[in-house]
């Protein structure tokens, strides 16, 4: 089954089927789901499609390998090209004829080996621009390679038609993956499993979340235990600065004098570079407060992805341990307790948000709001500075959201003195909302908005 990736397929099908020449550029981090995407959309269109995955090795080698998928897709016997050069004008060529689809994944192993190939391809493209009716797509996971073929100074600018940045799926496309599982269940998962659709494959519906934990990641051989580290080391050349700006960040560091504090990392530069590295490769996210955005002192930065997440908080600093104990025990010692009580409550909380925007996208937010996210505030009665994680702007001013992931209801009392801890800092807001995975113990005011855990995923 292929799940979700509704407006990626349309706009890969809307270039399918418009007229003559089209380019594309696919990119995103490794496991995202960009082959499986563009495979899925080849099945689903009888345009005539060839997908080519480029290989580590010579250009000769994989002229020869894309030569053979050539002869089988026009069905003729395999053609000779002396160089990718040749064949790319075949193909673009040949296209004058009949609408083509060439697909040419993991694009950074080809260029590595063909010498001048952005160069090359940019001159394909150009000679056959009136009258090539080809359906280029570049795909890759090397994403500075990737934006590089945008850049001013590069043979190819100007000639990308249409650039996809695929990120990772919403908590609501991922649970599609798992969907035997509770509501409750579901939340779980994606605050381990994230938006990732090669781990939410993996995950088994006839074992329980611990078990599909420890078996995935929180035990010495699981299938994800050296995942995160084989990515960054893929990407990153000083992986120990990474580590440390990873610990720093689990621990609930997020400003960045705090992170150059915690992680020693050797300079402010360094951690400058580190940081930018591992936002592009959407590991990182960098947030600003929405009452405040040009403020560099509130910005912060936090972990992106929740199986990073995870194994920093849980796994890194324990390895030792883990490879030592019983993986129950680990498990009970080490993430049980926390891992319900704070890291889940906490995910819910970007689930929630999660859950607002996908509303707003769908013109389904009775007042759609133009921004979401951390209001900062100072506290006069308690004298500090404080955040509300969830807050949206519209037209008519703020509404305020609070997510509680607890056994209990939400009760009457709860909600007001929420509201009046609020109030208390001067957000005025017209509306306060509250997320609950337990439901309510009392009735919607006209000032409120109660939500309960299954309306999330309706």
């Amino acid at each position: 089954m292929f799940y979700g990736r509704e407006a990626e397929r349309k706009k890969l099908h809307t270039m399918f089927h418009s007229d003559g020449q089209m380019i594309s550029l696919i990119y995103g981090r490794r496991r995202i789901g960009k082959s499986e995407l563009i495979k899925q959309v080849l099945k689903e269109t009888d345009i005539t499609g060839i997908y080519y995955e480029c290989k580590q090795t010579t250009e000769k080698n994989n002229v020869d390998s894309l030569a053979e998928l050539i002869g089988e897709a026009f069905q003729f016997p395999t053609p000779a090209f002396k160089d990718m050069e040749q064949l790319l004008q075949f193909l673009f060529k040949r296209s004058k004829q009949e609408p083509l689809i060439l697909v040419l994944d993991e694009y950074p192993y080809l260029r590595e080996n063909a010498k001048g190939l952005d160069s090359i391809l940019q001159s394909v493209i150009d000679s056959n621009k009136d009258t090539s009716h080809m359906k280029l797509i570049i795909c890759g996971s090397y994403v500075d390679t990737m934006k590089a073929l945008l850049a001013r100074q590069n043979p190819m600018y100007g000639r990308i038609d249409l650039t996809i940045s695929l990120k990772p799926m919403d908590y609501y496309d991922s649970a599609l993956f798992y969907p035997s599982f509770s509501d409750e269940d579901k939340v779980r998962l994606f605050s381990v499993f994230g938006g990732i659709p090669y781990y939410n494959r993996l995950i088994d519906s006839k074992k329980s979340i611990r078990e599909n934990v420890i078996d995935l990641i929180a035990s010495p051989g699981a299938r994800l235990e050296n995942e995160i580290s084989m990515y960054l080391n893929s990407e990153i050349s000083k992986i120990t600065n990474a580590n440390e700006v990873f610990e720093a960040l689990a621990k609930g560091f997020s400003r960045y004098k705090d992170l150059l504090d915690q992680s020693n990392v050797s300079s402010g530069p360094a951690l400058v570079d580190i940081l930018d590295k591992l936002i592009r490769m959407d590991v990182v996210a960098k947030e600003a407060p929405i009452n405040n955005e040009n403020n560099r002192k509130k910005s912060g930065y936090f972990i992106s992805d929740n199986l990073s997440l995870f194994y920093y908080k849980y796994i890194f600093r324990n390895i030792s341990r883990m490879n030592i104990m019983d993986p129950d025990v680990f498990y009970d010692k080490y993430i049980a307790d926390d891992f319900e009580t704070k890291y889940v409550p906490k995910i819910f909380e970007t689930i929630c948000k999660q859950y607002l925007i996908r509303r707003n996208r769908k013109g389904l937010m009775e007042e759609p709001f133009e921004k979401i996210g951390k209001y900062y505030y100072d506290d006069p009665v308690e004298k500090k500075n404080g955040k509300f994680d969830i807050v949206t702007q519209d037209d008519r001013g703020y509404i305020f959201y609070e997510a509680k992931f607890r056994k209990d209801p939400v009760t009457e009392s709860m909600v007001q003195n929420e509201i009046r801890q609020v109030t208390q800092t001067g957000l005025n807001c017209y509306k306060y909302g509250f997320f609950s995975r337990s439901g309510f113990l009392c009735d919607q005011e006209e000032n409120q908005i109660l939500i309960e855990l299954k309306e999330l995923y309706t």
